[in-house]
């Protein structure tokens, strides 16, 4: 990864503003099935907990697509992957928007999830070489940017008495415009080595099956995992939670949604300034307390300000974990293990979200929605108990 712009690099900004543009572009689906969820159930007389199904399509085309990256971008570059995926996202959402029947959406989430998964990965290996670090944090706030705006405009759409579906045609539309941007300037995303020469992929030294050898790879894999699981169940369930079974207004949970992804945008945003006074490692100690007191206090439901005052203080906690984590992996696994263990971490975070959120749908069915609470705290604990171990084994 670079440590600043290159200073000679033509249609440097142009390109920057196209990938932050992205990056909200992958973060408004989430925050658009949270609050559409209720409806769509509604329309199609759904159980609570099918959900799961289209979580899990999206998910395995994700992996699909992420996993299947490197080789399409040897072939394609940056730039026309990019402008196929916005395209593939595209006809997903509008599909949504036009689906006669639930089983026509669970089939287009395949389709979301392989256009989702390669907008990431494609991005994500431009970035990694191109921009400076602090880009890089600033890229993936951008995400909860999106996934804070979503709530906004499905709750805004159907408190109009519009329905669900407007929703995502309007952001199947800009998916649209997004991809004709990419086309316009595929020839641009050249990654380069800091001598303008072009730069290849790079091999990790160790095989998949050695790294996967290292029992803290496994506890990484783990940690991933629980972690996204914890920030998914949040921000997909919360709304459901609040509407159905706390009789809180649509209107006003769509906003307590939204304030739960803005203030895990914001805290991305402000992290970078955080570590600069504290360590990683004490950062992430202190975001992992303040999760599981946000949790609680979720849990206990002592009135509707402190459940709100969580939420925000839940996503505060929650918003530095991804990149910081990801940012220790090369001390802790080691160069040569380095590469394999960020894929393997990517590949758990993707299966932890779909996983974690379709079983609390199955729980939520079955034992109520208020289980969220000691739900998200149990997964806090053994998140913190997992990383602690990671760190005890590193200090040894």
């Amino acid at each position: 990864m670079t440590s600043s712009f290159p200073a000679a690099r033509k249609h440097h900004v142009l390109l920057v503003a196209l990938a932050y543009i992205a990056f909200i572009s992958l973060g408004l689906p989430d925050g658009l099935n949270s609050v559409a969820w209720p409806s769509i159930r509604a329309e199609f007389g759904l159980p609570l907990d099918a959900l799961g199904a289209l979580i899990t399509m999206s998910t395995i085309g994700y992996l699909a697509s992420s996993f299947s990256s490197g080789r399409i971008l040897a072939r394609t570059g940056v730039g026309w992957l990019l402008a196929a995926s916005c395209l593939v996202t595209a006809v997903s959402l509008l599909g949504y928007g036009m689906s006669p029947a639930w089983a026509v959406m669970v089939g287009l989430g395949l389709l979301a999830g392989l256009g989702a998964g390669a907008i990431d990965s494609g991005l994500n290996t431009y970035a990694a070489d191109e921009f400076s670090p602090s880009m890089m944090n600033w890229l993936h706030a951008f995400y909860g940017l999106g996934a804070a705006t979503g709530p906004i405009l499905m709750s805004s759409i159907i408190a109009a008495g519009w329905g669900w579906r407007p929703g995502y045609m309007i952001v199947g539309a800009a998916q649209v415009v997004l991809a004709l941007c990419f086309i316009a300037t595929r020839t641009m995303w050249q990654i380069h080595h800091e001598d303008g020469t072009p730069a290849g992929p790079a091999a990790p030294s160790a095989t998949m099956l050695a790294t996967l050898s290292l029992p803290k790879t496994w506890l990484s894999i783990l940690m991933f995992f629980l972690y996204t699981g914890l920030e998914v169940c949040a921000g997909q369930w919360t709304y459901t939670l609040l509407t159905e079974s706390r009789g809180i207004a649509p209107s006003v949970a769509g906003a307590w949604v939204s304030g739960y992804w803005g203030c895990l945008t914001v805290g991305r945003l402000l992290s970078g300034a955080v570590v600069t006074r504290l360590s990683v490692q004490t950062m992430l100690r202190g975001c992992m307390a303040l999760s599981l007191l946000s949790a609680a206090l979720i849990w206990l439901n002592l009135a509707p300000w402190v459940t709100m005052v969580a939420i925000g203080l839940l996503g505060l906690a929650l918003a530095p974990m991804f990149p910081s984590l990801i940012a220790l992996t090369p001390a802790r696994m080691g160069p040569e293990h380095s590469a394999n263990t960020v894929g393997f971490q990517i590949a758990a975070a993707a299966a932890g979200g779909a996983l974690l959120a379709s079983s609390f749908g199955f729980l939520a069915r079955n034992f109520g929605l208020e289980l969220l609470g000691p739900f998200l705290l149990v997964v806090g604990v053994v998140m913190t108990v997992v990383f602690l171990t990671l760190e005890r084994g590193r200090r040894g």
